[in-house]
């Protein structure tokens, strides 16, 4: 009786890195059919890879440069070996980067849209117009904020710094999701664009999803499972910016 292996972060690097076996290469395809966000990033993978080939696998084939030939001594071939080195380590990171946060995707679309994806968004757009009374608690307020919305959410909640991207701790309030509480927190660039993370504490299980992108009403989101909690991070931003900070927030929570 043959049982269906999940597809995994590790079975996706090793697609990008032509390593699988031809039975599991077929699985992964499968799989990237019928998930296009996922399949468009090992796309955006594959080129990338055979980009950073074609520009530093010639080094490899370079002779050592003149000024850094260490005289009356013998050239060592160290250096071609750390040119090799840096090479893939660029590559590692790159497809780290992308990968270090997709996990095997369990929760059902259909439940993550309904008491995820859609409250997130819907509290987007009431909230973030909003010039006096934007948050419930002011960032200036953070740990009393967390303290109130951990106890109401009745789970442990930590909030993400973003000021490496330019956004600045707006603040956060408490809200109604479906049948559980949620806690928004807002984020401001200098520009005055504004995002908000929103948090729910569960009813899917202790379970983990890759990040999932979707818009509703041309509000972009990024969501994801993690144990009890979902989380969505939610902006009017291009997709690969987005991705990006959903990409320190998922880290920094970790």
């Amino acid at each position: 009786m043959s049982h269906h292996i999940p597809v995994t972060h590790a079975d996706l690097q090793a697609y990008v890195d032509g390593q699988l076996g031809a039975e599991r290469q077929r699985e992964v395809e499968s799989y990237l059919q019928q998930n296009p966000d996922t399949s468009t990033m090992v796309e955006d993978l594959l080129r990338i890879n055979k980009e950073i080939h074609k520009a530093y696998d010639p080094v490899l084939d370079e002779p050592l440069p003149e000024q850094l030939v260490i005289r009356q001594r013998k050239p060592s071939a160290g250096l071609l070996d750390v040119a090799a080195a840096i090479c893939w380590m660029m590559l590692g990171g790159v497809i780290g980067w992308q990968f270090s946060s997709m996990m095997v995707t369990t929760a059902p679309a259909d439940t993550l849209t309904a008491h995820l994806v859609k409250p997130a968004a819907f509290a987007h757009v009431v909230y973030t117009p909003e010039v006096r009374h934007p948050v419930e608690v002011s960032g200036d307020e953070q740990e009393h904020m967390v303290k109130w919305l951990s106890k109401r959410l009745k789970t442990t909640l930590r909030i993400p710094d973003l000021r490496s991207h330019g956004f600045e701790l707006v603040g956060g309030r408490l809200l109604p999701s479906t049948d559980r509480m949620a806690a928004q927190f807002m984020y401001q660039r200098e520009d005055g664009v504004r995002i908000t993370l929103y948090n729910r504490h569960g009813g899917w299980g202790d379970e983990q999803t890759s990040f999932q992108y979707t818009k509703q009403n041309n509000t972009a989101v990024f969501y994801w499972i993690d144990g009890p909690l979902g989380f969505a991070l939610v902006g009017n931003l291009d997709k690969l910016e987005l991705f990006k900070l959903s990409e320190t927030v998922y880290q920094q929570l970790n």
